[in-house]
């Protein structure tokens, strides 16, 4: 269990939802707020909290040229995750993420075929991506152009994935339970993430309530792993995958941490 502190401030652990943004604010003491959902990854770092360190489930370090097994912090983190492994995609390069999100063509379609055509062209085994992946990338987009236009949060937002925090919550074991069987929430899943909340030291409370309007409660559950990875950050207890993260052309570190 994480040792707590009396300071008062705020923590953020953010993960990609229907309806935008699920955010769950905790502080040191891990009492948290009411997790809520937020349009836009801005309102979470400007929020009435402040919060000093926010972690979000979305990659973070766009390379500009993908690697064969992708970005070296997506390489190492399979590896320990056994059948989980594939909840870790694959982010292609920078050109093919910025092409996800133009305008123009409008059509979603469009613009797939065009994100996957640059991937290929962009990365060393020319691999693009499946419509799963396809479909986080505006989100990763948005705390990219985020973080470039307000680089003092470089070193505050961090880049994790809840599977990672569950292996680490799970004394460095993959799960051997799935989140979703066919794209369907598997309650026995998700009760055993919840146990592994609980024995962090969340209120039982806070982890067994509804995920609100927005957003599904594998949502909830993925923030509050986020969230106890911002915990471990702040007291020196994370670590980051690779140890000596890299960093893309604008100086984004490309690493996942737990």
């Amino acid at each position: 269990m994480v040792h707590t502190s009396t300071e008062r401030h705020w923590l953020a652990g953010v993960d990609g939802c229907p309806g935008g943004w699920i955010v769950v604010f905790v502080q040191p003491d891990m009492t948290g707020a009411p997790p809520r959902i937020v349009s836009s990854f801005a309102e979470i770092a400007f929020a009435p909290e402040q919060p000093r360190i926010i972690t979000v489930d979305v990659p973070i370090g766009l390379p500009a040229r993908s690697p064969a097994k992708g970005r070296l912090a997506e390489s190492e983190v399979r590896a320990l995750l056994g059948e989980r492994k594939s909840s870790v995609f694959r982010v292609p390069s920078r050109r093919a993420v910025e092409a996800s999100v133009l305008i123009e063509p409008v059509d979603e379609r469009e613009r797939f075929l065009a994100a996957c055509k640059i991937a290929r062209e962009t990365s060393e085994d020319g691999k693009a991506f499946a419509k799963q992946g396809f479909n986080i990338l505006p989100k990763v987009a948005e705390v990219d152009r985020f973080l470039r236009e307000h680089r003092d949060w470089i070193g505050r937002v961090y880049e994790t994935h809840p599977e990672l925090a569950f292996w680490q919550l799970n004394d460095e074991e993959p799960l051997v339970l799935a989140k979703k069987i066919k794209s369907r929430v598997s309650a026995p899943g998700l009760d055993l993430r919840r146990d592994l909340l609980a024995k962090f030291g969340f209120a039982k409370q806070l982890i067994s309530q509804p995920a609100p309007k927005g957003a599904g409660d594998d949502d909830l559950i993925d923030a509050l792993a986020c969230a106890a990875t911002a915990l471990r950050i702040e007291k020196g207890l994370a670590q980051s995958f690779p140890r000596s993260p890299p960093r893309d052309e604008f100086g984004l570190p490309m690493a996942i941490w737990a």
